[in-house]
């Protein structure tokens, strides 16, 4: 489901042919990004460049995604959102909670 890629460091991960979050891959998505949060300190970025739908079981798993990020000391930033996911983002007010980059190289240049 996701293509991994490390670049100095930082864990990149993108979707392969998915273009909808929801409930039928928001618990494969928890486990399978969790492998990559098993060290402290990890810069995790998840490009979600083609999804175009994400439904409340996707962000759970974004959330989830991003407390365990917190509770092991890691980074973890979201890139290429499309406009109507960004839209959910914003009318739910996550655009606050995450850290949302425009692309892959933005989220590089705001690593600490």
């Amino acid at each position: 489901m996701l293509k991994h890629e490390s670049n100095n460091g930082v864990e990149i991960l993108e979707f392969d042919n998915v273009s909808k979050l929801n409930i039928l891959i928001a618990q494969s998505l928890k486990e399978e990004v969790a492998q990559y949060l098993t060290k402290a300190n990890t810069k995790l970025i998840l490009n979600l460049k083609g999804v175009e739908y994400v439904d409340s079981s996707g962000f759970g798993a974004l959330l989830s995604i991003l407390r365990n990020a917190k509770n092991n000391d890691s980074q973890f930033k979201i890139c290429n959102i499309s406009s109507d996911v960004m839209e959910l983002v914003k009318l739910l007010q996550l655009h606050n909670v995450f850290d949302i980059c425009a692309d892959i190289d933005k989220c590089f240049e705001s690593f600490e």
